[in-house]
């Protein structure tokens, strides 16, 4: 039996802290999908199809190398409903710290009582990226900063474009 698991976020952009839960998430699951969230009363810097790009190119090798298949699909309903259409009996969630687990703890509760078929397992990021947020990347990046030690040299360069336009 195929184990699905679904990472869901925003990516607004990927940084280096997505990137080691994927890395451990392609350890446990057969397939993993990225699910991107698109929410009306949220304006995102990158559009949901730069979003589901950026994903493709730099997760797909970590899947490929791992034997792990990657896909990558947007959803704008509830996470345990897009696991659901994905197939998905794993929900992934990434933990920095103690804040994040209460919250995740929550989220998980209230998703094991709607979908108890779908189990939720913490990933606890590495510590050279608990201080990475892509808020506060979106921020140094809007500010001219140099956020190469927090996302991949693409996404760097990617910012970096984005912010010259603006």
């Amino acid at each position: 039996m195929q184990r699905t698991a679904l990472f869901a976020g925003s990516f607004d952009p990927i940084t280096n802290g997505h990137l080691d839960v994927v890395g451990k998430a392609v350890r446990l699951a057969d397939r993993l999908v990225l699910a991107v969230g698109v929410h009306p009363g949220k304006t995102p810097l990158f559009s949901a199809d730069e979003r589901l790009a950026m994903l493709n190119d730099i997760c797909t090798p970590l899947g490929r190398a791992a034997g792990c298949e990657i896909s990558c699909t947007t959803f704008a309903d509830l996470v345990i409903t897009a696991a659901r259409r994905a197939g998905a009996t794993i929900l992934v969630r990434g933990v920095r710290d103690a804040t994040d687990f209460d919250y995740e703890m929550q989220m998980a509760g209230m998703n094991g009582t709607m979908a108890p078929e779908v189990e939720t397992v913490f990933l606890p990021a590495a510590p050279a990226v608990r201080p990475i947020t892509a808020t506060l990347v979106r921020q140094i990046a809007g500010m001219g900063g140099d956020v190469s030690a927090f996302v991949p040299a693409q996404i760097a360069a990617r910012l970096k474009s984005k912010f010259a336009k603006a």
